[in-house]
């Protein structure tokens, strides 16, 4: 994979960054060092550490990628849970794990149970639209109200008349469509908060939230389980993180932005959506759904997710945590492009890495 051009980075490595960057020197020679008497003792690598952390299915993919990267890297292991975005913070904040991951940011709830969380931004990438429909071949246009009509149970055969509108050079089957939901997610968060933006059916009915009651579909338990029934129902529909798709090698619908446009969950698009990110809050706390007409080729329903961590967390793991922390901010920025996953806009990294540094762990 390239090296990320000086644009895309716009800082300089901090003094968390370099000692990562020394550590990662000493563990991969250390053996090496270690055969070599005449030159003197050699300095022992770190003792490796194993960090726990629970929570979104969207990043985890991602968080395989990197905890392989970094293992070879610096020695230490990161177990990762893929139990939803609540269940992950709500583990973090009993102190059962590390650190957290989420899709969402945190709520007022979740900020009084979990008083000394931080949220920082550490990825992007895309709520993919992903279909099974057999005799369907040729690019899928759907828009947000013809998403939220099959979601409301309005929209139940594939050639309705308001998605043949969408497709007219398409062949559409007289199929019924079989909506899969799942709840208790940072993909439900971000896929209603689209639907919410552009249908006022949708936002009088049903609302954004992790949890919603929709009124039509089957519901999954996470999206490695929203990903298997789309693979075996023929006329199935769901939302799910682009790099499930990606693995399963399952088509994605384009999907129509606020310029009009339709686009595909790609990594271009993604950072297209990233790009419409002029500042960041205090408390890390941004959404990009729907980005603004001058965001041309974003993908509407792209999202940020987050890693939570405690001030009050294990203090004989906050060491490696931050070294974690610096990783994933950091030198992990390169990796997950192939599972749709682009680095930080520099605004948002700039944010992220802040938030590590001024940390106390």
């Amino acid at each position: 994979m390239p090296p990320p051009s000086a644009r895309e980075v716009e800082w300089r490595p901090a003094a968390e960054e370099t000692r990562l960057r020394v550590k990662k020197l000493i563990c991969l020679s250390g053996v090496m060092l270690a055969s070599v008497a005449a030159a003197g003792p050699a300095q022992a690598a770190p003792a490796a550490v194993t960090l726990s952390g629970a929570g979104s299915t969207l990043v985890a993919p991602l968080i395989a990628e990197w905890a392989s990267q970094y293992h070879i890297f610096f020695g230490d292991r990161i177990s990762y849970e893929a139990v939803g975005s609540p269940a992950g913070i709500s583990a973090l904040s009993s102190g059962a794990v590390d650190f957290g991951a989420t899709d969402s940011p945190l709520t007022s709830a979740q900020r009084q149970s979990c008083s000394h969380c931080l949220q920082i931004p550490w990825a992007l990438t895309a709520i993919a639209i992903g279909y099974h429909v057999a005799s369907i071949r040729g690019k899928l246009d759907l828009s947000g109200r013809v998403l939220a009509g099959i979601y409301l149970g309005q929209i139940t055969k594939w050639d309705d008349p308001r998605i043949k509108a969408l497709n007219p050079r398409l062949r559409l089957p007289s199929l019924h469509i079989a909506p899969v939901y799942t709840n208790d997610s940072g993909d439900t968060y971000n896929f209603t908060g689209y639907l919410d933006r552009v249908s006022r059916a949708w936002r009088s009915k049903v609302g954004q939230g992790e949890t919603v009651s929709f009124p039509a579909g089957i519901s999954a338990h996470s999206s490695s389980g929203a990903t298997a029934l789309l693979e075996s129902t023929n006329g199935a529909i769901t939302f799910v993180g682009a790099a499930y798709l990606i693995r399963h090698r399952l088509p994605a619908a384009a999907i129509q932005n606020a310029a009009g446009h339709y686009e595909y969950p790609n990594l271009t698009n993604v950072k297209s959506a990233g790009a419409s990110v002029v500042r960041v809050p205090a408390g890390n706390a941004i959404q990009i759904v729907d980005p603004p007409k001058s965001a041309k080729a974003a993908y509407p329903i792209s999202a940020f997710s987050y890693v939570v961590v405690s001030r009050d967390g294990n203090s004989g793991h906050k060491p490696a945590l931050k070294d974690w922390l610096t990783y994933a901010t950091g030198l992990a920025q390169s990796y997950g492009q192939n599972l749709d996953f682009a680095r930080l806009p520099p605004v948002v990294l700039r944010a992220a890495r802040a938030t590590v540094r001024s940390w106390s762990g």
